[in-house]
């Protein structure tokens, strides 16, 4: 179900009673409906129409959303107005018996058993005969199969929401609602959910309600879009063309400008303070921040208590710059962040149980003459003694600190993780940062680090760091180092890697702090620009990275999943100033689930910096896995190429690459730079030439064709067609010449406004 498919022209089929006129009843009819909470008037005269097919229905918090999907579902009673389903009343009757109808329900946050077994959960939820079964159920979702006794307390975000989707399936239900289904999901999750829904749509005699906040996820579900404001239906439109109007996305649903679109806020007041201690505060000191609204306002909100605003106030530091200073004229993006006020350390740990080996890095900082300052991730809801204590950490979750300290390992963890990712990028002035702790503790703060820009010191001393580290070092530069025994205590050898640990980040950070003292050699520091390359694009890389070497240096990365995620984080952080993204082969393999994926966020830097983009088809001709025997079961009989003992590659078919084509031609459509994407028609890898194992033109031909079908074609986006091979000569000759007219005498692109420190 992982595919992704062309939306074919919805056949008009339901199993809906006839209408009274003749012709099919909608599957889903809402008439004035109106629902209080008390004196609060939640859904005020709801009007809504679903014949077939899908409806997504967005909007903010707080607008009724899930009360209309409760009060559909007989959860909670209506003051007055109409809903049927396919004809027939539900107002009124109760939950048990609108299910009975055919009426599956999906509810927001999964509502599993925890103690019960996927298998236990699927037999409860068998209902009408139909076409969907428990063994369809693992047929279609292959990792249910393979959790089949697990709990659903020890089920991934989503591995849950497909159970709680094959629940409601289970019943064969004529009418699927489905609440936030991509809530708090990774994005290659999301990707999948958002797949599954479209084939449920147009594969299935189903309809489905989809409330969504996900803008991307409604409009790929479904043609017709509604837009739900204070509790009303505001209005119902195409898809399409929410999707493409950012204006009317910010205005309704308070989403879709772009970094840097808005007027920047005005600065927090402070608290009022003697003027010396003003003055010297504004040369480097903290100040406090307060926000007048802990948790997110909806229309039920009171005024927050003092209290409350005082517990979610947080400290930050920064040195501010002169009202009338005018902006440093930087060379390149680099050179403006090496101007950044770099000065503390963050030791950060959960101090309730790992507070003395924490501490006692924080004192051999401290004994160098490096302020440190101590962090505490801690979820128990201890006092701590932190320069930054938990409720502070906890105040930046977007949900406040109430969904922090929520007595829920698991959900609390996962909170804090979140909150202290928004805490790191919101400070400033960071100059390295170190933590230490067991799976729990390293999850917390892995990702907050990974946030600090490549450069900064960041070192984990972890009970992991012996094993596959990747998804916790991710695309950045984080230093882990194995702890060894278990961090429980000081001793003999805790003490020792502990203080290994403080000594590499002490040393990395005055070495960084001593290079940026240091003065210019005298040469003209040459902009940075990133290359992506595989093996079978290497002879293209080489020759672009000779032919603009003298004017950029070149970083060149691996396309390995990671490598092409690493180049977009130094985008984002300003670091590189353009590039040269030949070699887009992650992009199969994420289709495809192969070792090396892509993130649904491919591209996404060049759009939110706003910098000029050159790309090609590099190795879109391959999926990656590892040994033969690893190859998925559905690809076993596919052009299948043992690249090394632990390397097989699968050639992409034509319909596999139109489907890349698309997704493809939607990214470079969301850049507002100038693009060049070139196309080489002569081959787009060593394998993919005349006499090669991968020599396929006509599925190259269908690559082509999806992204010039799908790319709308400008003076500034333009697709180019080649007739050469990707690693001829003069294709690599053009790729520069491309990349040079749009970065031309090393120019730094403009950047957007508020893009990732």
């Amino acid at each position: 179900m992982a595919e992704r498919r062309e939306r074919p022209e919805r056949a008009a089929r339901s199993r809906a009673r006839p209408r009274a006129g003749g012709g099919a009843a909608p599957a889903l009819a809402v008439r004035g409906l109106n629902v209080f909470h008390g004196a609060s008037h939640a859904l005020q005269g709801v009007d809504l129409t679903l014949e077939r097919g899908a409806l997504s229905v967005v909007g903010r918090n707080g607008m009724g959303k899930t009360t209309l999907c409760r009060a559909i579902m007989g959860l909670v009673p209506a003051r007055s107005g109409e809903i049927a389903v396919a004809g027939e009343s539900v107002l009124g009757r109760s939950p048990a018996e609108i299910a009975g109808l055919g009426v599956g329900y999906v509810p927001q946050g999964r509502r599993l058993w925890p103690s019960l077994t996927v298998d236990e959960h699927l037999a409860m939820s068998a209902g009408r005969p139909g076409p969907w079964s428990v063994e369809r159920v693992y047929a279609e979702f292959p990792r249910l199969a393979e959790r089949r006794g697990h709990g659903g307390g020890q089920l991934s975000g989503g591995e849950q929401q497909m159970l709680a989707i094959a629940r409601a399936l289970l019943l064969n239900p004529r009418l699927l609602v489905m609440d936030e289904p991509t809530e708090g999901l990774a994005p290659t999750i999301v990707a999948r959910v958002t797949d599954m829904l479209v084939q449920l749509a147009e594969g299935e005699d189903i309809a489905i309600l989809v409330i969504e906040q996900n803008i991307g996820v409604a409009t790929a579900v479904s043609e017709r879009v509604a837009i739900m404001v204070n509790g009303r239906i505001d209005r119902a439109m195409d898809g399409a063309g929410l999707a493409r109007d950012r204006e009317l996305q910010h205005a309704l649903l308070g989403v879709g400008r772009r970094a840097g679109a808005a007027p920047a806020p005005p600065a927090p007041a402070r608290e009022p303070r003697p003027a010396r201690t003003e003055a010297r505060a504004a040369e480097s000191g903290p100040r406090r921040i307060y926000l007048s609204n802990p948790e997110p306002p909806t229309r039920w909100s009171r005024p927050a208590p003092v209290r409350a605003i005082e517990n979610a106030a947080r400290f930050e530091t920064a040195r501010p710059a002169a009202a009338d200073a005018p902006a440093a004229p930087a060379r390149t993006a680099r050179a403006a962040r090496n101007g950044r006020d770099e000065r503390f350390l963050v030791v950060a740990g959960t101090y309730d149980t790992k507070g003395a080996e924490l501490r006692y890095m924080r004192d051999i900082l401290a004994a160098r003459g490096l302020e440190a300052r101590t962090v505490d991730l801690s979820t128990s809801g201890r006092p701590s003694g932190a320069d930054a204590p938990p409720h502070q950490v906890a105040a930046f979750h977007p949900r406040g600190a109430s969904a922090v300290f929520t007595r829920d390992r698991g959900s609390a963890v996962a909170g804090m993780t979140l909150a202290f990712e928004r805490w790191m990028r919101a400070q400033a002035g960071v100059a390295g940062a170190v933590a230490a702790g067991g799976s729990g503790g390293t999850a917390m703060a892995a990702p907050a680090f990974r946030a600090l820009p490549v450069g900064v010191p960041k070192v984990i001393v972890s009970t992991v760091a012996s094993g596959d580290v990747a998804k916790y070092v991710g695309p950045s530069d984080i230093l882990m180092l194995h702890s060894v025994a278990d961090i429980q205590g000081l001793n003999a050898i805790t003490r020792e890697v502990l203080a290994n640990g403080a000594a590499a980040l002490a040393g990395a950070a005055e070495a960084r702090r001593e290079r940026r003292r240091a003065p210019a050699s005298g040469e003209a520091e040459r902009p940075l620009a990133g290359l992506t390359m595989f093996g079978v694009t290497t002879p293209c890389v080489r020759r672009t990275v000779a032919a603009l070497e003298d004017e950029f240096e070149c970083l060149v990365f691996h396309a390995t999943g990671i490598g092409g995620r690493a180049m977009e984080t130094l985008v984002d952080d300003g670091l590189i100033s353009g590039v040269v993204d030949l070699t887009t082969t992650e992009v199969c393999d994420m289709f495809a689930d192969g070792i090396f994926p892509a993130t649904e966020d491919r591209f996404g830097a060049p759009i939110r910096a706003g910098m000029p983009y050159v790309g090609a088809c590099g190795a879109l001709d391959m999926a990656t896995f590892g040994p033969p025997e690893t190859v998925p079961e559905r690809y076993r009989g596919r052009n299948l190429y043992p690249h090394n003992p632990q390397i097989t590659l699968m050639r992409t078919d034509a319909a596999e690459n139109a489907r890349m084509g698309r997704w493809i031609g939607e990214r470079l459509n969301a850049m507002e730079a100038p693009v060049r994407f070139l196309m080489p028609e002569g081959g787009v890898s060593q394998l993919d030439a005349p006499g090669q194992p991968f020599h396929d033109p006509a599925a190259n031909a269908a690559l082509f064709d999806a992204l010039e079908r799908t790319v709308r074609q400008t003076a500034d986006r333009r697709l180019l067609r080649l007739p050469l091979h990707i690693n001829d000569p003069a294709f690599a000759d053009e790729a520069a010449r491309a990349f040079r007219a749009l970065h031309g005498n090393g120019r730094a692109p403009r950047r957007a406004e508020g893009a990732r420190r």
